[in-house]
Order: structure tokens, then sequence, then C-alpha cells
């Protein structure tokens, strides 16, 4: 870090906005990893003011300071460790006692503090009245800041204000007197402990750690356990308290925490007589309905689905056409001009590197509208709600209603979705939690998906694509039963709590940004794994498999007795019951284990090249003439995909049984009439539309990729990753072979 870089940390609970904050200070300027040592999401970004750099980290969103969970102890002790210039304390101004009681826990750690009172313009709907001169008097003078993040109002005084801050003495926390008796009993033996003088050799630091002691704090408890006697001094003084008092440290300090919040408001906010309903107050009572919440939420994702199948498709086109046209003919050429026309280096080329990765990355629209209808969702306060509608559900399910949380993730991606399940304090929830992620259907797999819908069911692809996700749900509740009533029947009913933001409307930089670290996520993606994949693949297509095919010779093999062919050939009858054991969809369920985007790039390789040339002949036009071809066909594709956003509509009601609504057709094209990869029509030949619904639904169930595995085994072992990945093949297999052989007997093959 550069000498002249001051360390600035946002606090605060979640749906505060603080990450709103935090993302209006970086904009762009901003990286994303996680914490060492720790799989939770961190965000550091830099700002600068004047000659001065400051590196703005966005903690883990919290409660409280109590080591309840890793983003508690995250925050703690990244405050503690790295002593940060100031903290930016982050504040609901709508919820001012609540959101203070975290306020009330840094005052006690006595480090420098900026209060922001944020979501000021809710406060004023809500007739709600701040003094921030009285507030911050009752504070010790620190400075206290009015502010609307969407919008950026009080930043330039946030800003201001780091500029010339000046730390100032946080006020002292009043606590019971039976409270303050026992920590000065602790104060003497804490001092006399050398090996704690580095970290808590201050007054008021050795007095926290005695609050936080008092607390039973495990993971300081474990901190000081090579001093027996201050361990027994710690378990004599909560004695005492409890023996006295009937109650324990932990509540008593709750208590006088509140009770200090209670006295730095009164006179300092004013409430009108009585709270009116608000405006997200009355959406709530449809949103959250007890009957129609469930229903309301399910017509939302399916809405979601149909942008993501339907809305995308004419940029998915436009992306095919310049792949397999002007980028390959470019290819082409350049290796013909250096000599290397016909050679394997342009089989290489053209069939693992540019067939392989671009038939992954003509699948970054349907993602992107994925990705951005999600982060509309989530920052327009309604996935809160979300999870409160799911909760009854989930209790149901033996599973707390976070647990809804990292599965809704799942539905981008499943590795940070394994990783989200750290947001529940219990285990064993976290466990099973882990276990069902993976039948959330992840983008990668939603390109899987999109192009057999495209190719067996036309314009109705949506509805295959939301089946798979409904299914995996479905698939999904029946495990969590399986584990949580019979595997793990003397598990406890979990509690839930969580706060619900109010509603608002989403604001472009919060949308954005999420939806452009996932997308180049999925960018990295498709240029790491996905291409060595394809050119792993594309080698062995070019291999000949010893003792099949004598006359074969490298790069000039047909794929059948090609190395890949043979060994996709020894697993094929398993998948026959299912109504696809071909080697060659064999073979592409082999790749998806390395990452699922990969079947997709298996099977346009498999049924659409061969490994001995290019197979395609490069055309006549001139630089300029693709150029404009491009720019012409883009235009084509944005008119289409306006009126697809408006074929939402009718799309939607179109799939109640009686109801016929006429769709937009500004091109008037044929109703039948759409664009067909080489790939779509090589399906149709090797797959019935019954045998394509059962490889779906294989691809839906089975092992997850590779990196979702490896998250598996890091969080919760090397045994329940194995009892994971043997179950979904179990199950995955089951359900395409019913599908499959049911459908059969139902006359649908």
């Amino acid at each position: 870090m550069a000498h002249n870089t001051l360390t600035v940390a946002l606090a605060g609970n979640p749906n505060s906005g603080k990450s709103t904050v935090f993302n209006a200070l970086t904009g762009a300027r901003q990286h994303v990893g996680n914490w060492p040592g720790k799989t939770v999401e961190k965000k550091e970004g830099s700002l600068r003011i004047g000659q001065r750099e400051y590196m703005l980290v966005d903690l883990p969103g919290t409660y409280s300071l109590n080591a309840f969970s890793p983003e508690e102890v995250i925050a703690r002790d990244f405050i503690l460790q790295e002593e940060p210039a100031v903290v930016v304390a982050v504040v609901d101004s709508a919820n001012l006692e609540r959101n203070l009681y975290l306020v009330v826990q840094l005052l006690e750690m006595h480090i420098p503090l900026i209060l922001l009172l944020n979501m000021a313009d809710v406060a004023d709907r809500r007739h709600i009245q701040i003094d921030r001169e009285k507030l911050s008097q009752r504070l010790g003078g620190i400075p206290v800041i009015s502010a609307v993040g969407p919008r950026e109002i009080g930043l330039e005084e946030l800003k201001t204000e780091l500029a010339e801050f000046v730390p100032r003495p946080a006020p002292s926390v009043p606590l019971a007197p039976i409270l303050e008796r026992e920590i000065a009993t602790l104060l003497p033996v804490i001092g006399a402990d050398t090996t704690l003088n580095g970290r808590y050799a201050s007054p008021w630091m050795s007095r926290w750690l005695a609050i936080k002691l008092l607390e039973a704090d495990e993971p300081l408890l474990a901190e000081v356990a090579h001093n027996p006697a201050l361990l027994a001094a710690v378990n004599e003084a909560t004695a005492r308290i409890q023996a006295e008092t009937e109650e324990d440290p932990d509540a008593l300090l709750a208590d006088s925490r509140y009770a200090f919040i209670t006295s730095l408001v009164r006179g300092a906010i004013t409430r009108p007589r009585a709270d009116a309903a608000t405006r997200s107050d009355r959406i709530d009572h449809i949103m959250t309905h007890a009957f129609w919440g469930i229903p309301i939420f399910l017509a939302i994702m399916l809405v979601v689905f149909q942008i993501t199948a339907n809305v995308s498709v004419p940029y998915m086109d436009w992306i095919n056409g310049v792949i397999s046209g002007p980028v390959t003919d470019w290819a082409l050429a350049l290796l013909a001009t250096i000599g290397l026309g016909g050679t394997w280096i342009e089989a290489l080329l053209v069939n693992g590197v540019i067939a392989g990765v671009g038939a992954v990355l003509v699948f970054v629209p349907p993602l992107l509208f994925l990705y951005l209808a999600l982060a509309i969702l989530e920052d327009s306060g309604y996935m809160a709600r979300a999870a409160f509608i799911m909760d009854r559900f989930m209790q149901r399910l033996g599973l707390h209603g976070k647990s809804f949380l990292p599965l809704l993730v799942g539905f981008g991606c499943n590795v940070p979705a394994v990783y989200a399940t750290r947001t529940l304090e219990n285990p064993l929830d976290r466990r099973i939690t882990g276990f069902l992620v993976s039948f959330m259907s992840c983008g990668a797999r939603l390109p899987i998906y999109l192009i057999f819908g495209a190719a067996f069911f036309g314009a109705a692809s949506g509805s295959l694509v939301f089946a798979m996700y409904l299914l995996g749900i479905v698939v999904a509740v029946l495990t969590s039963l399986l584990l949580t009533r019979v595997a793990f029947r003397d598990k406890p009913a979990p509690l839930f709590v969580m706060e619900l933001p109010p509603y608002h409307w989403p604001h472009w930089r919060n949308v954005l940004l999420p939806m452009w670290h996932r997308i180049r996520d999925f960018f990295t993606h498709a240029g790491t794994v996905i291409m060595a994949a394809s050119i792993a693949i594309w080698l062995l297509s070019a291999i000949p498999a010893p003792g099949v095919n004598p006359e074969g010779s490298f790069n000039d093999v047909p794929l059948e007795d090609s190395l890949f062919g043979a060994t996709s050939r020894l697993i094929a009858p398993v998948f026959a019951p299912a109504g696809f054991g071909t080697w060659e969809a064999s073979g592409a369920l082999v790749t998806g284990f390395v990452a699922k985007e990969a079947v997709i790039a298996t099977l346009n390789q498999l049924y659409t090249t061969s490994p001995g040339s290019a197979n395609i002949e490069p055309t006549a036009a001139t630089l300029g003439e693709d150029l404009v071809e491009i720019v012409v066909d883009f235009g084509r594709a944005t008119l289409l995909t306006a009126q697809e956003i408006v074929n939402i509509v009718p799309r939607t009601v179109n799939l109640l049984p009686g109801i016929e609504m006429p769709l937009l057709n500004i091109l008037n094209q044929p109703a039948e009439a759409e664009d067909s990869f080489a790939l779509q029509d090589a399906l149709r030949q090797a797959f019935t539309p019954l045998a394509a619904v059962a490889f779906n639904v294989f691809v839906l169930l089975y092992v997850p990729c590779m990196a979702t595995t490896a998250a598996l085994r890091h969080e919760f072992g090397t045994r329940w990753m194995l009892a994971q990945s043997g179950y979904t093949l179990l199950v995955a297999w089951l359900a395409a072979v019913l599908v499959y052989q049911g459908g059969r007997l139902l006359g649908l093959g």
C-alpha cells in the first residue's frame, strides 16, 4: 500500500445501503475477491480526494460485532488487525435505533468513526426528523452526515469530512453497575498478561476485551486460552452476575446498549405519533401475502426466464453469425496467407479454439439478461421479500429461511452459492443447503437448455427453461425432506430474522456493477477453462484410438475411431435407457464435469466439425463488406430484441390454456421463421424430442462442475463432497430414465 494511502472501512447492517455508498464512491475502481483464509466476498476500491488516495473496504453487512457468523468475525477482525484510519458507519435513517446497536459496539472499540445517516429520503417520506447536531454532540462530536446513496446526496460532504477528519474521543458506553464492577475485576488480570499487551494495551481495548469475554465470545476465549487465571476470573465473574441478576452477561450487555441508544435518540429523533402505512407496507400486503406471495414469486421468475430465453435470441444469432462467419473467414485467410491452410494448426484454431469457445460466448446475451433481471430484483428490495416469503416453505423442509438466499445465488453460479452458505449460523443448515445448491440450475446450464429448446420447441423454448429450473427446485425439496426428516431427523427447527428494506427504484450503478462482475467472470471462465477443455477435446478427437483404425493418423481419423470416441463409447450404454446412449452425448457429458458450458462446445465440435480440417471455405467478401454486414445485423438484432421485449406479455399469457394473444412481428417474418444454428440441425437428427428432454434433465441434476465440487470439498470436506457427487449422479440417471421411459409409455416417444 502506498505511504500516502489511508484505509477507510465501511460498516453497516445488511440492507442499510452500505454497498450502494461504496459503489458510488469507488465506481469501477474496485475489485472483488475473498478475505484471506475465508470464502466470504471481499470488496475493495480506491478513492482520490485532493492529493490523497483512500482505499475503501466494504466490510460484510452485519447486525453486530459478535462472533455468531463469519461475516461478523471478519468485520471485527479487520477493524482490530488493520486499524483503519476511520470507519464510516452506514445506518438506515428510517430504522435508526436498530442500526445504532452496531454503532455502539464500534464505540466500545474506541475507533475513529463517522456516522452516515443513509436513506434520508425514506425517513423524510415517513416524516422522521433527525437532529444531526444533537446526535453528534451526544456521540462525542463525531461527524453525522445525512445521505441518499443512490442519488449520491451527502457523499461530497462525506469526502470533505474524510479529507479533514480529526479523530474525536468516543463517548463511554455506560453499562449496568454489576457489569462495570465485574469488568473492573478482569482488567488487572488482562493487564498482567504480557502476551495481550500488544493489541489490548490501551485502557479502551482492555475494557473491550473484558466485555467480549463476559459475552462468551468463542474466538476471543480461544485467544486467551493460554491464561488459565484469566479464564477462571471470567467464569467467576459470570457466575456472580448470574447469581445476582438471574441473567447471562450477554443479555445484560445488550440491555445496557439499548438503554444507551434510547438516551442517544431521545429528543434527537422525532416520529409521527402514529406511523402511517408506507408505500412499501401497502405493496407488501400483496407481495408477501400468505397465499399470493409464492404464486407472485413464481410468476416473476417465469417472466425472468422468458426474458432470458427469448429476448436474448436475436443477439445470440448475431454473435453466432459473427463468429462462424467473418471471424472464421479472417482466421482461415490469415492461416492461408502464412502457409498453414489445411494443416492441423488450422483445424486446432478453427475447430478447437474458435468453434469451442465461440459456441460458449454466443450465450453471453442470455446470461447478461438473466443477471440484469436478478440485479434489478435485488436492488429494488424484492429479493429480501422472496426470502421472507420462502421462509414459511423452507421451515417445512427443516431449513432456515436464509437457506433460500444461497439457493437463489445458485441460479447465477453454484460456486458463490456454496460459499454463501456461510451466512447460516448452524453448521448442519450449511451442510444441507450446500448439498442442495447444485440442483439450482446455474447460468452455465442455461446455454444447453436454450440450444435444445430452440432446436426442438422453437419459441416455446422458455417453457423448457422454466421446466428445468422448476424441476431442480422440486428435486432440491425432495432431497431436503430426505435429509431433514430421515438422515437428520433430530435437527431442531431454525428461527428466521431478517430486515426488509423499503422498495425503491433500482439504481443503475447497483445493477450494472454486479452484472459486469458476473459477466467478467464468465468471460474469464470461457477464456481459460473452456478453451483448455475445447483444445483437449479436439486433441482427443484427433488422436486415433489404439487398434480401432490402423490407417488413421493424427488429425486424420473419423471421430468415432478417435481416442475421445473410444472412451465415450465405453460409457454410452449406461445412458441407453435414458434415450441418448450415443458416444457423442456421453462424451459431451464427460466434458461437462469440467464445466457445464463445455457440453455445448463438445456437441458443436462432434456434430458439426471433423478434426482433419476446418471444414469451412472462406467467403469472398472483403473486410469492409464483412464489417458493414456485422453492423447491419447488429441493428437488426437490436430491433428484434425490442420486439421480443414487447412480446414478453403475450408469450407468458399464452402459456395459459385457451388463450392466444397475437405477437408483434416488426419484420413480417413467417410465424415459424427463426435462425437455425448448424448444431440445432444436427441435434434434431441425433435426438428425439423426448430424448432431448431426458438429456437436459440429466444435465440439470448430475454432478456439478469441477469448481463447484472443489468448493464443496473446501467447505464441507471430502466425504460430504463425494456423497453429494454420488447422490447427484444416481438421481440424474434415475430421473432421465423415468422421463424417457415414462414418456414412451404415455406415447410421447
